[in-house]
């Protein structure tokens, strides 16, 4: 399927029954096409809380393997999160799968404060961030890039997790303009 002919993403989601085969698993979408930063590389990311690691992947694979380029991975240091691949319905679709509860996960930690961040900052910040993804940059360094923020973009995009509204436009205002 061309670029020009993939659907959007909740057309995807919807036809590919993910969600629905997932809900046990408290699957929540991240990443950039929820947040409209996608570029014709993104993916679908579902993040979800597996404490059964076995049952997330006997779901993956009874449900997925046929799918195309369908790969199932296990971390084998920290959390020891499963990951699970594949590609349909014109989109690579990516489920990570960690013990944590997901409002403790990374992921959807970074997903909520890059939406609180693209709510409080409009439409400029979106062009900025926007402009960094095209140019190559993965999410959390464009934003990263884009509000100045130095050192580990990953980590310094969660220290930014308890600002509050006004301090997070003060950061949006000095970077922005």
């Amino acid at each position: 399927m061309t670029q020009a002919a993939r659907p959007d993403f909740e057309t995807a989601l919807e036809h590919s029954g993910l969600l629905t085969a997932l809900a046990a698993f408290d699957p929540h979408v991240v990443g950039t096409p929820p947040l409209g930063l996608d570029v014709p590389t993104s993916d679908i990311d579902i993040v979800c809380c597996a404490p059964d690691a076995l049952s997330f992947t006997t779901l993956m694979w009874d449900g997925f393997r046929h799918e195309q380029c369908f790969g199932l991975r296990q971390w084998c240091s920290g959390e020891r999160a499963v990951v699970a691949s594949f590609s349909a319905h014109g989109w690579p679709f990516e489920v990570f799968a960690s013990s944590c509860p997901v409002a403790q996960q990374a992921g959807w930690r970074h997903f909520r404060i890059e939406e609180r961040l693209l709510h409080l900052g409009g439409a400029a910040l979106r062009r900025q961030v926007m402009a960094r993804r095209r140019a190559g940059a993965k999410t959390e360094p464009a934003f990263a890039q884009v509000l100045g923020l130095t050192g580990d973009a990953y980590a310094a995009l969660l220290d930014l997790e308890d600002f509050s509204d006004a301090a997070l436009r003060r950061v949006i205002a000095g970077a922005v303009g």
